[in-house]
């Protein structure tokens, strides 16, 4: 179908946008002064920036194509797969989170050497640089959809100057830019998104004589307002496949496995702000972003049924959002939501690049390099990987564009792509009896299975659930619970006859060392006594490193001894943290009211001068 949308205005609007968020962005490459500043973001945002920005990464474009269809299809079960995340939230929050915060892992890949061995490690790398590089290929193919039809560009030709805008704003900055201008971004998501549905709802006003919703409501089926779709029909579309592979598989990966978000985790000012961000994200922003995601295609529907001729004739499911939102806004209006599909791919995109960015430095760069390499090279290496990483994401869009949908290409990719790793993090941080010769069996013997199960789909057969097999496409979704399933048994089967590591080895990373964690990061006993925060002056000392000194009177007030660990940050709360650094109290002197820290420190914090900062006992 050819469809053809959007006014030069719109068109317009769109350029305007992506300027925006490339100068945006830009600006916040200052703060990125070392590879912690490029990948972690210093760790030193407040909770309610990591919160808002993981809105823009869990959000891609495809959320808003892939949703769209289904909602347009089956109604409102269209949002059961964004609602899957609290079933593994308390053991992220509670077992993973401080795990990989307290050991200061620089990545995934990293954690599985601390585990277990350098070749897990990489393997673990290999493996999870597939699963993003591809995400990424997915998030470019679902813009250059949209935007293709919008300018008339071919579609390849789309899909690289996407690939060529987000590097401009990126490539300096890091997650410090992809932090601020996913803040920004969350934002616009979350209002465009809902100013799309009251826009929906008038337009069904105006064409019907009763009131937008109740139009809305009563040109839904019975079946359209479940919640859940049928357990196990249609083939593309049931309950019980979208549950393992997006409630299990899914939710795992994503909690546990995305570089990106773990970065986005990391680069908080302490686990328990984190868990803050974690829980607000899941309890009360996934929700929204159901609605979000979802409300063209039961807003398109809706318009089927009560206005026929409406929309195209013969419309492609990935067409939904785009043809819905050119029906329902006006010239203008219709291009700022679709820059809003345009912030939905470069949070997420990214979020992947600087993760993939990560990855290649920590663990195929700095263990492989012959010689050791000072923090600004290593800094140069990122910025440039960031690029080649897109270029291998460009290359991978036409195979994910011969499959049917979106949504069919996002979920093979998921549920053949994760359950390795899935099996392999999730049974390493719950399991001590995991073992070396089980993780690298679960990565080589169980991704063979996985592959045989591609090939002959009778061997997925008994985990069907009476899913209708499809001989041109096979099992769309449950193939995941088959794939956990071998790869879950050969690593218990590996690990019950393979000797189990040392206590020692594994050593604050499972879960039931949590409690040790504070003391192992610290270095000391934890003070965990209650203390207030204190505001002061800076001077600049002489002193060099991370120690800064306090007054006496001010270490009291904050319940401090020296050698306890401090944020300092500039005391203006609305910046989140971006002016802050992490330290160590040193010996206190007599003048209340007043921190000495060093050049490096002032530095590192950029605090301004005549700006007061606020201090806070860490531990």
């Amino acid at each position: 179908m050819d469809l053809a949308v959007g006014t030069n205005l719109d068109r317009f609007v769109i350029i305007v946008y992506f300027v925006m968020v490339m100068g945006f962005g830009a600006y916040f490459g200052k703060y990125s002064k070392t590879t912690s500043d490029y990948f972690f973001g210093g760790r030193r945002f407040s909770w309610w920036l990591i919160t808002i920005s993981i809105v823009a990464t869990g959000i891609g474009s495809h959320s808003f194509v892939k949703y769209s269809t289904k909602a347009y299809q089956y109604g409102f079960s269209s949002t059961m797969t964004y609602m899957n995340d609290w079933f593994f939230l308390p053991l992220f929050m509670f077992g993973w989170l401080p795990i990989i915060y307290y050991t200061r892992v620089g990545s995934i890949p990293e954690y599985f050497e601390k585990r277990f061995n350098r070749k897990a490690r990489f393997l673990a790398t290999f493996m999870i640089l597939l699963y993003m590089i591809g995400y990424i290929a997915i998030q470019f193919l679902t813009l250059s959809t949209a935007l293709y039809r919008i300018y008339g560009i071919p579609l390849m030709a789309t899909v690289v100057i996407i690939a060529v805008a987000t590097t401009l704003y990126m490539h300096f900055g890091g997650q410090t830019s992809v932090i601020f201008t996913d803040l920004f971004q969350g934002f616009i998501l979350i209002f465009s998104g809902l100013l799309l549905f009251i826009l929906g709802l008038n337009y069904l006003a105006d064409h019907s004589a009763l009131g937008g919703l109740q139009t809305f409501w009563q040109n839904l089926t019975p079946a359209q307002k479940l919640p859940l779709a049928h357990f196990n029909r249609p083939p593309d579309f049931n309950f019980v496949g979208i549950f393992w592979q997006d409630g299990i598989a899914g939710s795992v990966g994503f909690l546990f496995l995305n570089q990106g978000l773990i970065m986005r985790f990391m680069a908080a000012r302490s686990v328990n702000e984190g868990r803050k961000a974690a829980a607000f994200n899941v309890l009360l922003v996934l929700p929204i972003s159901a609605i979000v995601v979802s409300n063209a295609g039961w807003i398109g529907r809706a318009i089927a049924n009560a206005v026929p001729g409406a929309l195209p004739a013969g419309m492609e499911g990935n067409d939904v959002f785009v043809a819905v939102t050119n029906v329902v806004s006006s010239p203008g209006v219709f291009g700022f939501i679709i820059a809003a599909l345009c912030a939905a791919l470069m949070s997420t995109a990214d979020t992947l690049v600087n993760a993939s960015s990560a990855i290649i430095v920590n663990d195929v760069y700095r263990p492989l390099a012959k010689k050791k390499t000072n923090d600004k090279e290593q800094l140069k290496i990122a910025r440039f990987t960031s690029i080649g990483v897109k270029v291998i994401a460009v290359i991978l869009v036409p195979f994910f564009n011969s499959f049917d949908s979106i949504y069919e290409a996002h979920g093979w990719f998921h549920s053949t792509f994760t359950p390795p790793l899935v099996v392999a993090v999730f049974l390493g941080i719950f399991w001590k009896r995991f073992t070396t010769p089980a993780v690298i069996a679960t990565f080589l013997m169980g991704a063979a299975l996985m592959i045989m199960g591609q090939f002959f789909p009778q061997l997925v057969s008994p985990f069907s659930h009476g899913i209708e097999l499809r001989p041109d496409r096979g099992y769309s979704y449950i193939g995941a619970l088959y794939n956990l399933v071998v790869c879950g048994g050969v690593g218990v089967i590996v690990s019950l006859f393979t000797q189990p590591e040392s206590s020692e080895k594994v050593k604050g990373l499972t879960v039931f060392d949590v409690q040790l964690l504070r003391e192992m990061f610290k270095g000391s006993k934890p003070n965990d006594k209650q203390g207030e925060n204190v505001e002061v002056s800076w001077i600049v000392n002489k002193v060099q490193g991370d120690v800064v000194n306090f007054s006496k009177q001010d270490m009291d007030r904050m319940a401090a001894n020296k050698g306890d660990l401090v944020y300092v940050s500039d005391s203006r709360k609305w910046l989140g943290g971006l002016k802050s650094i992490h330290s160590v109290y040193g010996e206190p002197h007599e003048e209340e009211g007043i921190v000495y820290i060093s050049e490096e420190q002032l530095a590192n914090g950029q605090f301004v001068e005549d700006k007061s900062v606020t201090a806070e006992k860490e531990m």
